[in-house]
């Protein structure tokens, strides 16, 4: 008899290879098969949001706290940790995997240490999860364009302005918004003025004077996604912010905008963590796929042209993975590692995009339905070469620090 289960992925490569990262790997992977796949099966088609109880489920295992230190109720484990579970759980649904960037310390990075304290545990906890508005209609990969203003009222601050891609927003605890608190003086950077700011909410309604629509997306389903207004927003000063991403290491004193890029760089290498994780689950439909289709007599999986797709792909996904856990590698050692994350968001969501093309061709009519889950890997793909900064923009940055420009 013909094996028609997919292939168990590569596992860890030796150098980062541990019994605890196996271990973790091996829960998320069959958490992802058990409970998410079969969620997904059945709300992605309705473009609906995944459930409560599935986010408490991951909660529970401690997901939303993998790189939050354990003296404040988190793992105390690092961006390779989290981008191997998010690797796992995006094989089953890309925003499953996306997800878990919502808590990791997210909206914790207050002016008070007592208070910062508080939210790193409740963070950690699946307990406070947020959304996140920095784009805008004008000023998506050029966040220095942002013009939301943030205007100071004694002890607090008036918010007013236009977010766009603000995704859970409303499920969220707390959406961080990215303001202009001034403009920038002449020789200063246009970053100049930008500070993010803490917006406080209950989970499932607007704070005042936040109001939005929903836009409709072709995949990425999952959680909603939001353009937000923004008219007279107040936050108190206590809830300007030090820093974006959850980082728990962003340097205080470096100021609001320049705290972004240590987390910008986490964020990259999570994209390509969740590119591949979408990328080998159409690798793996497609080997069994191959092998339970047939025609002229035989199945598919005989025909050499087929095969050699399916080995070319596989490859592609294997080489990706490695690329991001060397660069998550770095970014645990302290590294800062700006091109490199730009290279490997650049690498391995263009691959899944192709990948992902290719497993819907290797399909035929069948991967042209709704019926078959390829399609689902194809939709998200594409967006991963868009969201945290698109292809173009990885490119910039990595050309700019090869050719520096006088």
């Amino acid at each position: 008899m013909p094996n028609h289960e997919a292939p168990r992925p590569p596992e860890l490569l030796s150098p980062w290879r541990t019994d605890a990262r196996v271990a973790l790997q091996g829960e998320a992977r069959a958490f992802a098969r058990d409970i998410v796949m079969p969620i997904a099966d059945k709300l992605d088609p309705q473009k609906a949001e995944m459930p409560r109880a599935l986010i408490d489920a991951m909660a529970a295992k401690g997901w939303f706290g993998i790189t939050i230190p354990a003296e404040h109720g988190g793992l105390g484990l690092g961006v390779f940790e989290y981008c191997l579970v998010s690797e796992e759980l995006a094989r089953a649904w890309l925003s499953v995997g996306s997800i878990l960037a919502r808590g990791q310390g997210l909206g914790t990075q207050t002016l008070d240490d007592a208070r910062r304290a508080d939210l790193l545990r409740r963070s950690a906890r699946g307990h406070w999860i947020g959304g996140i508005a920095l784009s805008e209609p004008t000023a998506g990969s050029d966040l220095a364009g942002v013009q939301t203003r943030a205007v100071r009222d004694g002890d607090t601050w008036v918010l007013t302005g236009t977010k766009r891609w603000a995704g859970f927003a409303l499920a969220a605890d707390f959406v961080e918004v990215l303001a202009r608190t001034r403009e920038p003086e002449p020789g200063e950077p246009r970053s100049a003025g930008l500070e993010p700011f803490l917006v406080v909410k209950e989970p499932g309604t607007f704070p005042s004077g936040m109001t939005g629509h929903v836009i409709d997306k072709i995949g990425y389903h999952g959680f909603l996604t939001w353009q937000l207004e923004l008219d007279g927003v107040r936050v108190p000063e206590s809830d300007r912010l030090t820093g974006l991403y959850g980082d728990v290491g962003a340097d205080a004193d470096s100021g609001g905008f320049a705290a972004v890029q240590r987390g910008l760089n986490i964020a990259r290498v999570h994209t390509a963590a969740r590119a591949v994780g979408v990328a080998r689950a159409a690798v793996e439909d497609c080997q069994a796929y191959l092998q339970e289709r047939e025609q002229f007599g035989h199945p598919i999986a005989e025909f050499q042209a087929l095969r050699f797709a399916l080995a070319d792909m596989a490859a592609k996904v294997a080489q990706a993975r490695a690329f991001w856990q060397q660069v998550a590698h770095l970014l645990d050692q302290g590294e800062p590692a700006e091109s490199e994350s730009a290279m490997v968001k650049l690498l391995a969501t263009e691959m899944a995009v192709r990948v992902t093309n290719q497993a819907m061709q290797l399909h035929g009519g069948n991967g042209y339905t709704t019926e078959r889950r390829v399609e689902r890997y194809w939709r998200d793909a594409r967006l991963t070469t868009i969201f945290e900064g698109t292809s173009e923009i990885q490119r910039r940055i990595i050309s700019d620090r090869m050719l520096p420009r006088t």
